[in-house]
């Protein structure tokens, strides 16, 4: 079975893109291959965030901020995909990525913006990683090794969509 690089772009690479990494990467259809980063990393992964991630099984020894640059590199694993997860990554300029990569937008909220008690800013990750969920379980159940670029990129933005 082939399995797909994918990376996941969120500016400070703390949060969304943290969530999206460990649920692809921890995926039950082992279809993907997942990374993430940021155009600006550097904080200290979200403490919610992390907390989800090892629930669904992610070592903790992954869970840290990287830069997209690690990723741009020549030597870099080729990426079939690539999404952003937060408008702000979706809106900057990109690097050049080798291969030619499927690129979509699937935007969600800061959870890490919440305000409130604990379990009201858990609640807030929890939603956005169900909605990650949502969008990789529909991912994995199309015939990716059968689809050609285009109809890649036509369904993978379909996903995007809020009425999933």
């Amino acid at each position: 079975m082939r399995r797909f690089h994918i990376l996941f772009l969120c500016t400070h690479n703390s949060s969304r893109s943290i969530l999206a990494e460990a649920i692809a990467s921890t995926h039950p259809s082992q279809m993907f291959i997942a990374h993430s980063a940021g155009s600006s990393p550097g904080m200290a992964v979200n403490p919610f965030a992390a907390e989800l991630a090892m629930e669904m099984g992610y070592p903790a020894s992954k869970l840290r901020s990287k830069s997209w640059d690690e990723f741009e590199k020549t030597d870099s694993p080729k990426m079939d995909f690539i999404i952003t997860v937060c408008d702000s990554a979706a809106g900057e300029i990109c690097p050049v990525w080798p291969g030619n990569p499927i690129t979509a937008h699937w935007g969600f909220p800061d959870p890490s913006q919440v305000t409130g008690s604990d379990e009201i800013k858990r609640q807030a990750f929890r939603e956005v990683m169900m909605g990650i969920r949502l969008r990789m379980d529909l991912l994995a159940s199309l015939p990716l090794g059968k689809l050609d670029s285009m109809s890649m990129q036509q369904e993978l933005k379909k996903l995007a969509q809020p009425s999933i």
